[in-house]
């Protein structure tokens, strides 16, 4: 689903993103994980379109990101961390306007509209403003409006952030379902238990690197624990540890 082949990003002189070799397959959830300042932002806003890679390729189910702007992007369904609601659009209203930028026929998103709706418990409000909805529907409206077009890949940035264990039990439900359904999930959190739950495989990057790739149970199993968390902590503690030296000599 997605192939990334010697993708680099440089801002002026700084490097936000070495070398990076990566493939995520069709039909898992994939996390992305790193801490503050780690690239995992860049790296997200280059899949999404937003940001052109200084070098290297990126393919979405075999379209080239580059090459193929529009195309790739059909196949993409991108919740940002901080996504922008319309308050004073109804939740129909806001599907109709998401739709009508990916040039949906109306009868379509009338249709996937309310079924997205009715799936994330929304088809009671839909009529009412979006300024009235809490945060955890919110969350819901706008993963709705992502997958309105069906797309191949959802990527998600941070979607755990302030809602109660219901709406995060709904969300991570959510997420498996896509994947299960034959599609891509790309989750890039700093919320450790989620990715250990919902997640088949996790990238660990570390100063624009990506310093420890692959399924959760072997990661755990290779540093001896049961907490993805603990890894986590003990891959970037010795990286920093690493790098210390290496500025050392």
């Amino acid at each position: 689903m997605i192939r990334m082949a010697g993708v680099e990003k440089r801002y002026g002189t700084f490097q936000a993103l070495h070398p990076l070799d990566l493939e995520v397959r069709t039909g898992e959830v994939f996390g992305f994980l790193g801490p503050n300042g780690a690239g995992k932002t860049t790296t997200i806003r280059m899949l999404s379109g937003v940001l052109t890679p200084t070098r290297g390729t990126i393919e979405i189910d075999g379209v080239d990101i580059v090459a193929e702007p529009v195309k790739s992007r059909r196949r993409v369904g991108y919740i940002p961390d901080r996504p922008y609601l319309y308050d004073k659009l109804t939740a129909r209203e806001f599907l109709a306007f998401v739709g009508g930028i990916y040039g949906l026929e109306s009868d379509h998103i009338r249709t996937r509209g309310d079924q997205l709706l009715a799936e994330h418990g929304l088809i009671e409000r839909a009529d009412e403003l979006v300024e009235a909805y809490s945060h955890g529907m919110k969350q819901r409206l706008v993963l709705s409006a992502s997958l309105l077009h069906e797309p191949r890949l959802l990527i998600v940035d941070e979607p755990m952030v302030g809602l109660d264990p219901h709406g995060a039990r709904r969300i991570k439900d959510r997420f498996r379902e896509v994947a299960d359904s034959g599609r891509t999930v790309f989750l890039s959190t700093h919320s450790l238990d989620t990715a250990q739950e919902v997640c088949d495989r996790v990238g660990i990057l570390f100063k624009g690197r990506l310093v420890a790739l692959g399924p959760v149970q072997e990661l755990l199993a290779d540093k001896g624990s049961a907490d993805l968390e603990e890894v986590f902590l003990t891959i970037t503690e010795e990286e920093t540890a690493a790098a210390a030296s290496g500025a050392s000599t």
